[in-house]
């Protein structure tokens, strides 16, 4: 899952645990034993949701969707998507918190702890202020910039650059996975968090 949807997920675990969540993919390694054991196990949490993403048989439903060479990218493509697709039906997840208040609310967490955090995700941080990220996913034009902004971060070149039309073109296929996959997410987000935090 993207930054959004994690964000979601690990919030009801405290800022510890967010704190820790958010640094997934800045992060390499066992946590640092340093730090509190909410943002190991944050962290922990954070990998946990990534494998059982990519195991739903919907995500990977999704993935066949699309012929090479974007097969290939296709996780990377999806996670973006999903978050598109978050932000376009926020309240059907998140309906007690308006989607800009908990993106602000998620932002001031990392601004202010920004002296603990990586550089890369630092440097992230300033390039969501600069895009209006993550509410912006739901735009089309922003989610074009950031796919090309990805494909230039990328170590071999590749066509992620285009991916846009090709989501586009399977819209309605990837929302059905999306409606499948995520309320499963969800529940075991929760019973994951409940588990860790005791």
């Amino acid at each position: 899952m993207n930054h959004l949807a994690h964000a979601l997920l690990a919030d009801p675990g405290g800022n510890e645990f967010a704190l820790g969540s958010a640094l997934g993919d800045f992060s390499h390694g066992h946590p640092d034993p340093a730090w509190p054991a909410a943002r190991q196990a944050g962290l922990r949490f954070h990998r946990a949701i990534d494998r059982f993403t990519d195991a739903h048989p919907e995500v990977v439903a999704a993935r066949r969707g699309f012929a090479p060479p974007l097969r290939r990218y296709a996780g990377i493509m999806l996670d973006i998507w999903f978050d598109h697709l978050l932000v376009r039906d926020w309240n059907r997840y998140a309906a007690h918190e308006p989607l800009a208040d908990f993106a602000r609310r998620w932002l001031a967490l990392l601004d202010a702890r920004t002296g603990e955090l990586p550089e890369s995700l630092r440097a992230f941080l300033t390039w969501m202020h600069a895009h209006g990220l993550p509410v912006a996913y739901g735009d089309d034009a922003t989610l074009d910039v950031v796919f090309h902004a990805l494909a230039r971060r990328l170590s071999r070149p590749s066509p992620v650059a285009e991916a846009l039309p090709a989501l586009q073109e399977h819209a309605g296929a990837l929302q059905d996975h999306f409606d499948a996959f995520f309320p499963d997410l969800v529940i075991h987000a929760r019973e994951l968090r409940e588990r860790m935090l005791t």
